[in-house]
């Protein structure tokens, strides 16, 4: 539920749900709403504190995190050949949600950006995405993945809207394809957990806007160290870099930050079922043309919290 609704407005939303069979050495296949196969990639530094995991995986973002219609095939072992090596094939599915556009304002009443306004930029054409992994079973684990898919109508093509009788129009990235590739290494042994992602999307990554950027380059960074007594520190950075976005606002167009910020933070545990938490995040975005266009936030920001799993 979203406690920031007003009381009476409330919703809940669905995190997973599919069902599949399980065929030993063969491996398996499920549907439903699930995780993107090239999130396995993403998952490798999505460990921070609190923050994490959003230089270009998102929720509802193609196959990036969690979506819906997804048929995924997964094979650990390599049919019980090769010890550490597992892939992951995946198809998604049509899903067409409302894509009306709105506008947001200057204080003066003027316009500033013109953009979705409804779930458009959650939708998605049919695709294909793909992951590897292997193991070497010293701690040292590596990944890889791929993935492509159709844009919706409304995506691809720019729409417009007319407030106060001046026509502004609404033009995303263009292309008909979303692409993205990512590849990540980990370390998890000796109670150190270290690892890196860099990815890179084409016509696919949501700006704060709602818009989608033409190219994003992207990289995290995160390690931990679990101490015997309970603690564990962490550090993380996370940047992804907007490439020829378009013009809105005061700016111009080009290159500009979309996400880029360090987390440091720490968990403790009090046994396995219980634990507290507190982290914050030192952003690293300027004020500047392309922040005030998007309503992108520029402060730092602090969390703490209790976790009691059952």
């Amino acid at each position: 539920m979203d406690a920031s609704n007003a009381e009476g407005s409330q919703g809940t939303k669905t995190r997973l749900a599919f069902a599949g069979l399980k065929f030993g050495d063969a491996g398996s296949i499920d549907y439903g709403r699930n995780y993107g196969a090239i999130y396995d990639v993403a998952a490798y530094t999505d460990m921070l504190v609190e923050w994490g995991g959003d230089s270009w995986a998102a929720t509802d973002n193609f196959m990036n995190g969690r979506s819906s219609g997804l048929l995924t095939y997964r094979n650990s072992d390599f049919f019980g050949l090769v010890d550490g090596l597992s892939f992951a094939l995946q198809y998604q599915g049509k899903n067409d949600r409302s894509n009306p556009i709105a506008a947001t304002y200057n204080s003066d009443g003027t316009v500033k950006n013109v953009g979705y306004g409804g779930n458009g930029a959650k939708a998605n054409g049919d695709g294909f995405s793909t992951s590897a992994q292997y193991d070497f079973g010293n701690g040292i684990a590596l990944a890889a993945g791929y993935e492509i898919a159709d844009r919706t109508n409304s995506q691809v093509n720019p729409g417009s809207t007319t407030v106060g009788g001046v026509t502004h129009t609404w033009a995303s990235a263009g292309g008909s394809k979303a692409e993205a590739w990512s590849t990540a290494a980990k370390y998890d042994a000796n109670n150190i957990y270290a690892a890196v992602m860099y990815a890179q999307t084409q016509n696919m990554t949501r700006e704060n806007d709602n818009n989608f950027a033409n190219k994003t380059q992207n990289i995290e960074a995160v390690v931990q160290y679990q101490f015997d007594f309970g603690l564990r520190p962490s550090i993380g950075y996370v940047q992804s870099k907007g490439k020829d976005l378009i013009a809105r606002g005061d700016f111009k167009g080009g290159d500009a930050d979309l996400v880029k910020y360090i987390e440091v933070g720490t968990w403790y545990y009090f046994n396995k079922n219980m634990n507290v938490y507190a982290a914050y995040k030192f952003n690293l975005l300027d004020d500047n043309a392309y922040s005030a266009a998007t309503e992108l936030g520029t402060d730092d920001q602090a969390a703490v919290g209790i976790v009691y799993q059952f």
